[in-house]
């Protein structure tokens, strides 16, 4: 195959133009979003030197997408789409100004970025499930697992670029640039969405009251064993990568004797692995071996973590980490691309909902468990244990790849179920 044909192929979903609106405006407020997690992280750690407050006000800031994100799936059904993440955006872009005036005037403190990490976790748990179910409406249908794949890269590219600015400007001037940054950064998806020629679908479903959709939700989800598989794997790594997030921090200035620099490298090496998964499976057009390559990007990312735990060499350390991201992303672009090709639009919010609050939703868990258990056996005990259950997880899913092939293929045979019901 020709150069110029495999591009075409890796980027094919670019021929719409409002996935490259789409596309344009997220790589620069991904980039903001990334510096203030970085930012934060180190700020609580500077101010409190505690790992449990670390893991706390991380478990605070995302526990009310854990909760509200089943909520957010049944609104992005019912609601435009569009309009639910305007409206998003720009409540977002408020929560980074205060953030941002709270550090300028050096009157920040825990309990305020705490507070304001809860209204930031409500605004995702509306704005995440919608996002991704916008996502298939500025696409092809044919165009859309290449199209989840390059988004999922550019959350690898932004995550990778982000952290190591936000270690560069940590030292040099503080946290509040990398909060302004993100405050500025907001306004690119805000000129994007206004800028697309879309008809986003308002779906508002008769009968049922949304907690009997959100009951039905489950029981689909639940039932079916490749979306059964998909909600359970992610949990399981994003619950560990929580812990990896948590202790971060820990590990570049306690055991790596470092800084804010050699901390953004770290969340740099991480995303760099992502990247490199997220290019890995644009050229991937195989559904059916998606099973595989979740099963995969557990058990991997599970033995790099325990390599990156056991290592007091800075260059290990970042190479561990770039094999971690590297399982990581596997896991997550297989089981979102997975979900987005076996569910109808109908309930495509509901069951990104389940997804959400299944993957964004175990992070907070991962933090808290973190913070709690680094202050009774160790940093590096901690991560080893939650990356000893990620293999033994890699293991019971390759146990069912079988089962879980035959499934897609009568699934998809017979074109998704139309709805819930």
């Amino acid at each position: 195959m020709k150069a110029s044909t495999k591009s075409q192929v890796m980027l094919r979903a670019f021929s719409s133009r409002n996935f490259r609106l789409y596309y344009a405006g997220q790589a620069i407020s991904l980039i903001g979003t990334s510096m203030t997690q970085v930012a934060t992280s180190w700020l609580v750690y500077r101010l409190t030197d505690s790992a449990w407050l670390l893991g706390l006000v991380g478990f605070a800031s995302q526990i009310p997408t854990l909760v509200l994100i089943p909520l957010g799936g049944i609104v992005a059904d019912r609601t435009n789409r569009h309009r639910i993440l305007l409206v998003a955006q720009i409540l977002g872009m408020l929560q980074s100004l205060a953030l941002t005036w709270l550090a300028f005037n050096s009157t920040i403190n825990v309990w305020q970025i705490a507070l304001l990490g809860v209204f930031q976790g409500i605004i995702n748990a509306f704005d995440i499930p919608t996002r991704q179910a916008f996502l298939p409406e500025t696409v092809n249908k044919e165009n859309l697992s290449n199209a989840t794949a390059l988004y999922s890269s550019l959350v690898s590219v932004s995550l990778m670029v982000g952290p190591a600015i936000a270690g560069l400007l940590i030292a040099a001037v503080g946290s509040g640039l990398c909060f302004l940054f993100d405050t500025i950064s907001y306004v690119a998806v805000i000129i994007a969405l206004l800028r697309m020629q879309v008809t986003s679908k308002t779906v508002v479903i008769y009968g049922r009251k949304p907690l009997e959709e959100l009951k039905t939700s489950f029981n689909y989800a639940f039932r079916f064993l490749p979306i059964r598989s998909v909600l359970i794997g992610s949990a399981l790594v994003c619950c560990v990568w929580g812990f990896y997030l948590a202790l971060g921090p820990i590990f570049a200035k306690e055991i790596l004797q470092g800084g804010p620099n050699t901390f953004g490298f770290l969340m740099t090496a991480s995303n760099l692995g992502t990247l490199a998964g997220g290019i890995y499976l644009t050229r991937h057009n195989n559904v059916l071996e998606l099973g595989k390559v979740l099963a995969l990007g557990i058990g991997f990312m599970g033995v790099s973590l325990i390599v990156f735990a056991l290592s007091r060499v800075f260059w290990l350390s970042l190479l561990s980490l770039l094999a971690s991201g590297f399982g990581f992303i596997l896991q997550i672009i297989a089981g979102r691309t997975l979900l987005q090709l076996l569910v109808s639009d109908e309930n495509r919010g509901q069951i990104t909902g389940l997804y959400v609050m299944a993957s964004t939703g175990a992070i907070p868990i991962g933090n808290l468990i973190a913070g709690a258990l680094a202050s009774k056996i160790g940093s590096s005990n901690t991560v080893i244990l939650g990356a000893s259950i990620c293999i033994a997880g890699s293991i019971f899913f390759m146990q069912q790849i079988s089962t879980f092939r035959d499934q897609i293929i009568r699934n998809i045979s017979a074109a998704a179920p139309s709805s819930l019901a």
